[in-house]
């Protein structure tokens, strides 16, 4: 995918499969037999062309060092840096759902309107649901109760 800048020029989002791997160890600080190491233990995973190639995006790049800034800087060994990768991806699909579930209760709420139901006995005794602010029709219920349920938020 690819983004306009200016008019008639375009870059590489931080997604596009753009760097071959000599160049990708230059940028990330490393040296290429260690990217393929990461690759084969599914720390950084590029793209590949058609030949096998690895091609690496600019997020590969940001990973790269960050897999060095954990290795280096906090001592982390290459087994915890990938537990640290799974649970830091887990964590982002959760995130993701958990906006996606708000969006939805969201639309639930505002086609509930304002989100209060209201419920009375019936004559057998069932639960009957009735508008906001007004009590059942005699023909529904011959109790004069009215409940008011509001969920937990």
């Amino acid at each position: 995918m690819m983004t306009v800048t200016g008019p008639g020029a375009f870059a590489p989002d931080d997604e596009a499969p753009v760097f071959v791997i000599s160049v990708a160890a230059q940028l990330a600080g490393m040296h290429a037999q260690t990217l393929r190491q990461y690759d084969r233990m599914g720390l950084v995973s590029p793209s590949r062309t058609r030949g096998g190639g690895r091609r690496y995006s600019a997020r590969d790049i940001a990973l790269l060092r960050e897999v060095q800034r954990l290795s280096q800087e906090e001592g982390v060994s290459l087994a915890g840096i990938q537990r640290i990768l799974e649970l830091e991806n887990q964590v982002r699909a959760l995130r993701s759902r958990v906006g996606e579930l708000a969006e939805e209760l969201q639309a639930v709420r505002a086609a509930m309107g304002s989100g209060a139901r209201v419920f009375a006995a019936g004559r057998a005794g069932e639960v009957v649901a009735v508008r906001a602010g007004q009590r059942p029709s005699r023909s529904l219920s011959s109790s004069q109760a009215l409940v008011i349920w509001r969920p937990a938020r």
